[in-house]
């Protein structure tokens, strides 16, 4: 499969972005950047290196594979339930296996 990662990884951001309902300035501040550091990624002109492509992951509580991951699909609530879910111990996670089975 030939992926276009630059546009992907612009689109991804953006989708992030509004999913979460705040602007590119205030992501650039949050990941400790200039107020104009997303909107030259998502326009464009500059990728981020891989540094503050880490920071971007982590404000929205992804891992670099989940970035890539096609989950359009997925919600932003059952990303972030995935998300707290690999946090939980084996005993636990089998316990909410258990609560999902009865739904």
């Amino acid at each position: 499969m030939n992926k276009d990662y630059p546009n992907f990884l612009r689109e991804r951001i953006t989708q992030l972005r509004l999913e979460k309902n705040i602007s590119e300035y205030h992501l650039s501040y949050s990941i400790g950047k200039c107020k104009t550091y997303i909107q030259a990624i998502t326009s464009g002109k500059s990728l981020p290196a891989m540094e503050p492509f880490f920071d971007i992951c982590e404000y929205f509580e992804l891992t670099p594979a989940e970035f890539f991951q096609d989950t359009q699909k997925d919600s932003a609530q059952l990303r972030r339930i995935i998300h707290k879910a690999r946090k939980l111990s084996d005993k636990d996670l089998e316990l909410l296996e258990q609560i999902l089975d009865k739904f």
